[in-house]
């Protein structure tokens, strides 16, 4: 079986590229041998946008996914369209950037808030322009103006923001860089993928990211709830 190439963990910026096709899935999938979509996990929904055919054929995709062993992505088309495309077929596919760059930059200001409050993460979402993780947090007293404060003084610092890969065993050495409980970083491949914010955070993440914190732009916490007696749901949003 050929897995597809994640041309997104190279370079999230990456918005179109040309593919080939390796197979269509019973439920309406497409799946190419490389592509720039970001497909779901992590909290980070999967990328949107089309496929062009070379006859002119544009067909949208509504989701990405990874295949059941998680080697192949498969980009869902609908039922109706999947049978169109056939193995072996050039195609050119483009994303939605728009609505991918509001997710990199909510994604990045997750892991910004997730210094702001330096506990355990029990959950956690990448939304269009907003997100919110869940800390375990064994007392309430927050506050959302001061969280913002912090915040974007973390985002004003206009850190570069880079990744690199450690082994498994590394990971295994070093326990204390993971900080979701619920949500374990992507292994299984030998290695993990650190994302670095860089003198603010370094932490296992498979997710797409901006290149620098001042991309993010402003950002607000916009609500804390309480999710249970030590789990407390902080909000944030783009403010833009």
């Amino acid at each position: 079986m050929t897995a597809t190439t994640l041309l997104f963990r190279d370079n999230a910026y990456a918005r179109s590229c040309t593919a080939t096709v390796l197979d269509v899935t019973p439920e309406g999938g497409v799946i190419l041998d490389r592509t720039v979509f970001y497909a779901q996990g992590g909290g980070q929904p999967g990328d949107v946008g089309v496929i062009r055919r070379r006859n002119g054929d544009s067909v949208a995709v509504t989701n990405t996914v990874y295949g059941s062993d998680r080697s192949q992505v498969v980009h869902l088309v609908g039922t109706e369209a999947a049978p169109r495309f056939s193995q072996g077929e050039n195609v050119d596919m483009e994303l939605d950037w728009e609505r991918r760059f509001k997710r990199m930059r909510v994604h990045t200001a997750l892991h910004v808030l997730s210094v702001v409050l330096p506990y355990p993460v029990t959950g956690g979402a990448v939304g269009d322009g907003d997100g919110r993780l869940d800390f375990d947090i064994p007392d309430a007293g927050l506050d959302k103006a001061e969280l913002t404060e912090r915040l974007n003084a973390l985002i004003a610092r206009d850190a570069p923001v880079t990744e690199r890969w450690i082994t498994d065993e590394e990971l295994d050495a070093n326990p204390g860089l993971v900080k979701t409980m619920s949500v374990k970083p992507p292994r299984g491949s030998g290695r993990v993928r650190l994302v670095e914010i860089e003198g603010i955070d370094l932490q296992p993440c498979g997710g797409t990211h901006v290149r620098r914190t001042g991309e993010i732009g402003q950002a607000l916490v916009t609500d804390i709830e309480k999710k249970g007696k030590q789990n407390r749901r902080v909000r944030l949003s783009l403010v833009d």
